[in-house]
């Protein structure tokens, strides 16, 4: 909750700085999310979405505050195998999932006005858990005595009880208003928090140490914004 409060007074903080009124405004685009590789064999890019609200608090002429509400699904395509043996018997274990991570994100970017309709912005980003789920096909081969099974199983797994709760990066963009109400923004997220949860948590969960890897959330963004 300190988390939280702290990104919330972030945003309130903004209106003490501000030289005119602010706006508002809605904004909504394309994710090209993926997750840091350690401990996978391998990890693909995935699509996803993210819409929310802002507000953009102009401090000077050539300098605003934009904090930002948003829903954003983030997660990459990832594959990893599993060995092992025992009692005479050896398996191997291969998954190909589809990791869907599903935040409400509060960025907060300073802006930086070089021209009336181009801008950079870089901030902080911070995001809230609401959803993680694992969705793809798993091949198990197990061999006992000579003789070799396979067996497939697909569905779709909810790792959220595994998966940390907060997650935190910086974002660096660009920007372009086309006209006073109507823009269009590319922005980089580089995560700083590790999204697996390393041990067991207060609420008696239990936990995945995934092997002490380490992975995090990275995503690129474009998409319009339009301003009341």
């Amino acid at each position: 909750m300190k988390k939280l409060f702290l990104g919330l007074g972030l945003v309130a903080g903004t209106f003490a700085f501000a030289q005119t009124s602010p706006t508002f405004g809605l904004k909504a685009g394309l994710n090209v999310s993926s997750i840091s590789d350690d401990g996978y064999e391998d990890s693909k890019s995935k699509a996803g979405f993210y819409g929310g609200v802002f507000m953009n608090a102009p401090i000077s002429e050539m300098f605003s505050i934009q904090p930002e509400v948003l829903y954003s699904q983030y997660g990459a395509k990832v594959t990893s195998t599993v060995e092992g043996s025992g009692l005479g018997t050896t398996y191997t274990s291969k998954s190909s999932n589809s990791i869907n991570l599903d935040y409400v994100t509060v960025p907060v970017m300073f802006q930086f006005h070089a021209t009336p309709a181009f801008y950079l912005e870089a901030g902080p980003e911070f995001g809230f858990l609401v959803g993680a789920k694992a969705k793809g096909d798993t091949t198990t081969t197990t061999t006992t005595g000579g003789t070799t099974t396979t067996t497939t199983n697909s569905g779709s797994t909810d790792i959220k009880d595994y998966t940390t709760k907060f997650n935190m990066g910086a974002g660096l963009g660009i920007g372009f208003n086309f006209t006073p109400n109507l823009g269009i923004n590319a922005r980089y997220v580089a995560g700083f928090t590790d999204i697996n949860k390393q041990s067991d948590g207060e609420d008696g969960t239990t936990s995945v140490d995934n092997d002490n890897n380490k992975n995090r959330n990275n995503t690129f963004q474009v998409g319009l914004s339009y301003k009341f």
